[in-house]
This record gives C-alpha cells, structure tokens and sequence, in this order.
C-alpha cells in the first residue's frame, strides 16, 4: 500500500511539474525571447542610423545621436541598392 501511495504522489508531481512547464514557463520565456530579438532588431536600427538636423545658426549637422528639442530626419548609413557613389564624377 505504501508503494501504491508513492507512487501516485509522485504521478501527481510529475503532473504538476508537467503543467507548470507548458502553461507557465514555456510561455513566459518564448515572451522573453521575442522581446530579446526585438530590442536587439531596434538596436540595428539604431547602429545604422544617423540623424540630419540644422542648428541654430542653420547649419546643416548630420549626427549618430538625434537632437534634443529639434526637428530631425533620420538617414541610413546603408546606401540603397543600386545607387553608385563615385566622388570623380562631375
């Protein structure tokens, strides 16, 4: 008999442990990853980013951190595909 009882105590934790595996922990952590790869894609983005502003004086400033305050546009660093950038051309 006090096999039998073991025996479904432990059925019943490998249930439990089962159940809170696939319902709590499984989800929570493919959560966890996808806010990972997220803020990883946005820091790319960021990585790749510069930022075109004019100052106060109307100078044309092109910087790697956008302005506090201030009207900016954001440009790749990554030229497009099929655009050529040759300085000896005129």
């Amino acid at each position: 008999m006090r096999s039998l009882g073991a025996v479904l105590i432990a059925a019943a934790l490998a249930a439990a442990a089962w159940w809170w595996w696939f319902t709590i922990a499984m989800p929570r952590r493919a959560q966890e990853r996808a806010e990972a790869a997220e803020a990883s894609a946005i820091q790319a983005r960021r990585m790749d980013t510069l930022y075109r502003w004019h100052d106060d004086a109307g100078n044309l400033q092109i910087t790697d951190e956008p302005p506090k305050g201030r009207h900016y546009e954001r440009i790749s660093k990554t030229p497009r595909d099929g655009i050529e950038v040759n300085g000896d051309r005129h």
